[in-house]
């Protein structure tokens, strides 16, 4: 080791980004400049475990349930790459670890190089901007991001609307080569078919009525950039062809020109709707789907990363009101935590912001939440009680039931099934009372006073 480990700290010590030295048993042997400048500043770190350095296990990483780049390097003798959550200065911080075996003249694993690198697009805690969450289903997701990122790889991202697609295609666009050039978003579903085509490739003058000058598209825009394409599912059969052949060969015309322009972009496209049906439907062209998915990204509802919701109402309610400090009471991210959040994070965000209206002083309470998620009680109020509702709504299969019917059942269905006060029932269906009161007056419920 002698006679390895100077020229290794030698050379590691010259490298711009953070590295350290590990022997198999976990211990850091050396960390560059860049290392020390970056987590460790005050401390030196030499003979620590990694894995207590930063994570603050006490055994291994994967002892502990995360993935470990070591273990899984020994196990394949290759370079290994992770995304983990660190212990920093600035506190917790998402960092991608590639992790490199050297070997001995006996082909054994002598040491191990680490290099870290801060994925600056995602926090582990409350944060001003960026994606922020530390369950393991958005962990899983970010990996994704990190690993696509640098590439030039087109990417589809999949899930329900309000999961924060358009964050995690800015996400993509900052972590790849492109960055210093700008992320295009192209909003598929409000551009109507008759302005589709001359908004993304752009037109001549007096291509159409009302083209009185020339002007490039939104493709044109995003040249040496990327190109997101929200909600993709809606774009027009007609435009679809026409997406294809710029995607396949680089190429558009503008509307109403015969020159064919070429562009540099890298896309990514979001949509909420099943694309597999549609093309299997005739809804979307399949060879566009399988361009589009070269890389897939599913993002998890909130419901799937309900522990995510204290970062989130945190960083949030600073967005929404940075000019106020604001917290939530216990019972307040309690009531947070019992609501399914159908709309997501951005749900959650509209929900803070009208909290946050309600809030006079510097605490949230349970009372502020109440009274926000009832601003879309009334729609809410059927789909959350429906489920209980079903035994009651199933004599009826098959009848034409209006949207007050279904409520009106729904009411009728919690309120025989609740033992309790009404004041209870209202904050069980996530209402005021006075709410309940009113809502069963306007159905034609007038149930006894319990």
């Amino acid at each position: 080791m002698a006679s390895v480990l100077p020229e290794l700290v030698s050379y590691l010590e010259g490298l711009p980004e953070p590295h350290i030295l590990l022997d198999r048993q976990y211990r850091i042997l050396s960390a560059n400049a860049a290392y020390r400048r970056q987590f460790s500043p005050k401390t030196s770190v030499i003979g620590r475990t990694c894995f207590e350095v930063s994570h603050r296990f006490e055994v291994p990483c994967d002892q502990a349930g995360e993935s470990c780049p070591l273990a899984r390097a020994r196990e394949s003798g290759q370079r290994e790459r992770v995304l983990h959550l660190h212990h920093t200065p600035q506190g917790e911080a998402y960092v991608n670890i590639e992790l490199v075996p050297l070997h001995d003249a006996t082909g054994e694993h002598a040491y191990f190089i680490e290099k870290m690198e801060p994925l600056r697009v995602a926090q582990g805690q409350p944060a001003a901007q960026g994606l922020i969450g530390r369950a393991a289903v958005f962990q899983q997701m970010l990996e994704l991001v990190a690993r696509v990122g640098p590439s030039g790889a087109s990417v589809l991202l999949l899930g329900e609307s309000g999961t924060g697609k358009e964050l995690v295609a800015r996400a993509i666009h900052e972590s790849s080569p492109r960055t210093a050039a700008p992320l295009v978003v192209v909003d598929c579903a409000s551009l109507p078919e008759t302005l589709f085509e001359s908004e993304l490739f752009g037109h001549e003058r007096g291509a159409f009525t009302g083209a009185n000058v020339s002007k490039p598209g939104l493709v044109e825009a995003a040249s040496g950039g990327t190109l997101f394409l929200d909600e993709v599912g809606d774009i027009p059969l007609a435009m679809q062809v026409k997406l294809l052949r710029l995607l396949e060969s680089g190429t558009y015309r503008r509307v109403g020109s015969t020159e064919l322009r070429r562009t540099d972009i890298r896309v990514v496209s979001a949509t909420h709707r099943e694309l597999k049906t549609m093309v299997a439907d005739g809804r979307f062209r399949e060879d566009l789907y399988y361009r589009l998915s070269t890389f897939p990204i599913r993002l998890p509802a909130l419901r799937e990363r309900a522990g995510d919701i204290p970062l989130l109402a945190t960083a949030l309610i600073a967005r929404v009101a940075p000019e106020r400090r604001l917290a939530l009471s216990r019972e307040a991210l309690a009531r947070l935590h019992q609501h399914p959040f159908p709309g997501n994070v951005r749900e959650l965000r509209n929900v803070l912001e009208r909290a946050a209206l309600l809030t006079d002083g510097t605490t949230i309470e349970r009372v502020h939440i109440e009274r926000a998620l009832s601003a879309d009680a009334p729609l809410g109020l059927a789909s959350a009680a429906l489920a209980l509702a079903r035994p009651s709504l199933a004599k009826s299969e098959g009848a034409d039931l209006s949207l007050r019917d279904m409520e009106r059942a729904a009411l009728r269905a919690q309120f025989e099934a609740h033992h309790g006060s009404r004041a209870e029932l209202a904050r069980k269906l996530g209402i005021s009372e006075r709410s309940l009161y009113r809502r069963l007056r306007a159905l034609g419920e007038d149930p006894p006073a319990r």
